[in-house]
């Protein structure tokens, strides 16, 4: 008899034994890169955010910046890995975030969140919300010197596009951003019918959740807290042979019927499988790649709000009223729902409420 039998087999993810123990069989790799990336010139940093949790992050500062002043668009970054495997400092990601920080002109906060089974989810969630709110504090030198938080974006793989998702949501249920953007690259969503198997994303909730948990399918979301979601734009990425390639276009679609209001565009990858910008499969067209990353590059290169434009909110309809900011200008959008502007200042916005202007529908 075993002294420690196997309680779950994910292969090729993990093992869980009895013991509680966890064996991870892939994306255990850490990177050692140089302070400064020779190919792109790229410095990197690891910063601890929270050393309790412990939540950790990996921080890339472009190379114009690096001997001058000077602000420019900061995103965050969370990596994938079906929330179990990976980690912000893995190999893979190195090239594709330092590549994504010199030709976009980024400040990047990648960020190192706890994975189930130990932690089973929102601990993840958890973790990059607590992240989020360290960056807008500019706790770190080079957020407080270069980080415009004017122009802040969310991104992610996989999982790590799940996770920018929830948080652009949960931005928008407290109030807080809003995001100038969020890219989701081949996002991982599931629905009513597993596609990578119930018993995985049960015991990544710890054995709490089910298939058609919103956090897992966005369809389940409450039509509200679409309408709130803290973004002015959404560029999803889809790889044309990916299982979940269905589930990003459905997302995408839902968005735009939605009376959420924003710009949404989608991208698909002819021909390539899940992840196939950072995994290296065996047949990867570099052509798909370049056009991948370029345009990430576009979108968050896209066209900026002036100063008093630059961050817009959704109006929030609420009983025949809505919210609007104390002396705040109007700007309205070229949807049937106007957008209310917001200050740079990371604040609580103070508003008042008022009569649905007789022009908006």
């Amino acid at each position: 008899m075993e002294r420690d039998p196997i309680l779950h087999d994910f292969s090729p993810l993990f093992r869980q034994y009895k013991s509680g123990r966890v064996e991870r069989l892939a994306g255990t790799a850490i990177a050692a890169p140089a302070p400064v990336d020779p190919a792109t010139g790229v410095a990197t940093k690891r910063v601890v955010i929270d050393p309790i949790t412990p939540v950790s992050a990996c921080l890339y500062l472009p190379p114009n910046l690096q001997a001058s002043s000077g602000a420019v668009p900061l995103l965050l970054y969370f990596h994938g890995g079906a929330f179990c495997i990976q980690s912000a400092f893995s190999p893979i990601y190195h090239p594709h975030l330092t590549a994504l920080a010199a030709r976009a002109n980024l400040l990047v906060v990648s960020v190192d969140y706890r994975l189930a089974p130990e932690h089973p989810l929102p601990a993840a969630y958890d973790d990059c919300w607590a992240a989020i709110n360290w960056a807008f504090s500019r706790a770190d030198p080079w957020l407080a010197d270069h980080g415009d938080l004017c122009r802040v974006f969310l991104a992610g793989d996989s999982a790590g596009a799940n996770i920018a998702h929830r948080m652009a949501l949960r931005a928008g249920a407290e109030g807080t951003g809003p995001f100038e953007g969020m890219a989701l690259v081949h996002p991982y969503f599931w629905g009513s019918e597993a596609i990578v198997g119930e018993g995985l994303w049960r015991t990544l909730c710890g054995g709490r959740k089910g298939l058609d948990e919103k956090w897992i399918d966005p369809a389940k979301e409450e039509e509200k807290a679409v309408m709130r979601m803290a973004c002015r734009r959404v560029m999803v990425c889809v790889a044309e042979r990916d299982m979940m390639r269905a589930r990003g276009w459905a997302y995408s679609e839902m968005l735009k019927r939605s009376r959420w209001g924003g710009e949404v565009e989608i991208m698909e990858a002819k021909g390539e499988r899940h992840l196939f910008h950072l995994v290296g499969q065996p047949v990867v067209d570099s052509k798909n790649i370049d056009e991948l990353i370029g345009a990430l590059v576009r979108f968050f290169n896209g066209p900026q709000k002036n100063a008093a434009e630059q961050l817009l909110l959704p109006i929030m309809p609420h009983f025949g009223k809505f919210f609007v900011q104390d002396s705040g200008p109007w700007a309205w959008s070229g949807h049937k729902y106007s957008w209310l502007w917001a200050p740079p200042e990371n604040t609580l916005l103070q508003k008042k409420f008022c009569q649905l202007p007789s022009t908006v529908t």
